[in-house]
């Protein structure tokens, strides 16, 4: 029996296709599992280039949907900021809606969004329901609802904080730990 072990995914693969009595050879073990390592470095490589084209797992490919997109190129951003943007430029082509606005609005924040109609005074506001505070990337959002939006309609944006209420139960010392934003963008339900 050999006492070269083998590592390579692929090389135990190749090393299984072949003959029995290659098994006790060091020298077949060591080509196997070079040839090996080489595959599965090209699979590795082939599953991160895979990756790149679907939005919800590129890394480095996230440029070029952007470019295709016309998005400005923010390589500083969060990966997940970035896919937002990716997510809701796709979302946002076809006919305006109160459903598409709402799709677009999600994709930026990742929570519920609500979308209400004032037709009477030509606006229209995005309320962000699950998210506390302002989202992080709003001003991504504000471009992209400019660019979709009927002309003639203004958007307004409402955002969610922690009510007295939801503190009542809590006393100075249990928010001591905590700054004042802490306090009014956490959910304490």
């Amino acid at each position: 029996m050999s006492n070269y072990a083998m590592t390579s995914v692929r090389g135990k693969e190749m090393m299984s296709f072949l003959p029995d009595y290659y098994a006790t050879s060091r020298v077949m073990s060591a080509n196997m599992e070079a040839q090996g390592q080489e595959l599965d470095a090209l699979w590795q490589a082939l599953d991160g280039t895979l990756e790149q084209y679907f939005v919800s797992t590129a890394t480095w490919g996230l440029e070029h949907w952007e470019r295709e997109l016309g998005i400005t190129i923010d390589a500083s951003k969060p990966v997940a900021q970035r896919r937002s943007v990716i997510l809701s430029k796709l979302r946002g082509i076809g006919t305006v809606t109160v459903s598409l606005i709402k799709s677009v609005a999600e994709a930026y924040d990742g929570g519920t969004v609500e979308v209400t109609l004032q037709p009477e005074a030509y606006t229209f506001t995005i309320k962000f329901v699950d998210t506390r505070g302002i989202p992080p990337n709003l001003d991504d959002l504000k471009a992209v609802i400019e660019e979709i939006k009927p002309a003639h309609l203004a958007v307004e944006y409402a955002f969610t904080y922690t009510q007295w209420s939801e503190l009542r139960q809590k006393t100075w010392g249990e928010l001591n730990n905590f700054t004042w934003g802490e306090v009014m963008t956490r959910s304490w339900s």
